[in-house]
């Protein structure tokens, strides 16, 4: 099983994930943060089931460009 995590940078710098398939939700101030945020949040979350095999960060970037 694999789980998706949908990643948004915040104007402060730090990082936001949501979980596109389970009610897991973080955040850090660092990539790395962020990384052993979701970790810890996905054990707590799967702590009587079978883990997940892999879990995936989707960096999501929203940019606003003005016409050449």
């Amino acid at each position: 099983m694999e789980i998706v995590f949908a990643v948004t940078q915040e104007s402060d710098g730090g990082f936001v994930a949501e979980c596109l398939s389970q009610d897991i939700f973080t955040q850090g101030d660092t990539w790395e943060e962020l990384r052993a945020n979701v970790r810890e949040a996905v054990a707590a979350y799967f702590f009587d089931q079978p883990k997940p095999a892999v879990v995936r960060l989707h960096l999501v970037r929203d940019e606003v460009l003005a016409p050449a």
